[in-house]
């Protein structure tokens, strides 16, 4: 399997979204009564909670990679023996 980046807002998203799908599962499964309109809020906050999550790990991984070539471009060439 290949390596890919951590992508921690689709994680948060993928999250609430699997609770509005065992939310409405429940419901038809019997084991409690879930309105029609319960599963919007939480959609749209688990929505809203990703955006934010990915742009807050955009702007730390964007610096990241700022200062390890601002760090990068200090140095010296190591010498080959």
């Amino acid at each position: 399997m290949l390596r890919h980046e951590f992508q921690p807002g689709r994680l948060v998203a993928g999250v609430f979204l699997t609770l509005a799908g065992a939310m409405y599962a429940g419901d038809a499964g019997g084991w409690w009564e879930t309105p029609w309109f319960a599963v919007i809020p939480v959609v749209t906050v688990g929505l809203f909670l990703a955006g934010v999550v990915g742009m807050v790990s955009r702007g730390i991984r964007r610096r990241r990679a700022v200062t390890a070539r601002r760090d990068g471009a200090d140095r010296e060439p190591a010498a080959h023996a």
